[in-house]
């Protein structure tokens, strides 16, 4: 297949082009990624600091690559932060949140502390009987609030990283529905803004939640009592 692969600022003085077209059998990020260091050696050894996008999209190792696909390497922005961008450690997924692809993000040498939470699908709400539920989100708003969170608490408390996955679609009792991370160099850094994300999450992030049981289907905080005008809880807390 046949790639466009572009290059930015210090990968561009590497390579010595700022983009080449490329016909390639790679599948993967990661398997792209090799084929480069092979095919411009002054990239060897530098990858690991280079996040890769896909047609305008941050990717990851494991991310498939298409016939047509735009691949960019950009290295570290400005900032000097070695941290990946905001809006590459929040997530939308319908597919099963994986605990170790959030914990990965936020881990560093200086990290002593990693505070994690999870939230969880339970049998029950407000008295009634759950047995399953359904996310769904305004996802390109949902992102872009949810990196906006992570760049306000990383601002406020600047020694930790954050990191959020949030699930949409059909989910089980049972089933993480939201994991997030901190990491800090001591625990009290990174309990407080471990719940300071979570919160802010659950108090602005376009997402909601229908709940089905034997008595039906229904919106959690349509018609919760506790909705009242002015006040828009969109979902309620997880234990």
């Amino acid at each position: 297949m046949r790639l466009e692969i572009l290059y930015f600022a210090a990968v561009r003085e590497l390579v010595g082009t700022d983009r080449e077209a490329r016909e390639t059998a790679a599948s993967t990020v990661a398997a792209l990624a090799a084929e480069l260091e092979e095919a411009h050696p002054a990239l060897r050894g530098r990858l690991a600091q280079v996040r890769f996008a896909v047609n305008e999209a941050f990717a990851e190792d494991s991310t498939a690559l298409s016939d047509g696909d735009a691949v960019a390497l950009i290295p570290p922005v400005a900032g000097g932060s070695d941290r990946a961008p905001a809006e590459a450690r929040v997530a939308i997924r319908d597919t099963p949140l994986r605990y170790d692809d959030v914990l990965d993000l936020v881990r560093h040498p200086s990290a002593g502390a990693l505070a994690t939470f999870v939230g969880v699908v339970r049998d029950h709400h407000e008295g009634r009987t759950v047995t399953a539920l359904e996310y769904s989100a305004y996802a390109s708003m949902a992102l872009k609030e949810m990196a906006r969170i992570v760049a306000e608490i990383e601002s406020e408390i600047p020694v930790v990283r954050l990191a959020a996955h949030h699930r949409v679609g059909e989910l089980k009792v049972g089933e993480e529905a939201i994991i997030c991370a901190a990491s800090a160099p001591h625990r009290g850094e990174a309990f407080e803004a471990g719940r300071l994300l979570i919160d802010r999450i659950k108090e602005r992030v376009p997402v909601w939640k229908r709940e089905r049981g034997p008595d039906g289907e229904w919106w959690v905080g349509w018609e919760d009592a506790r909705c009242t005008p002015g006040h828009h809880h969109h979902h309620d807390d997880h234990d």
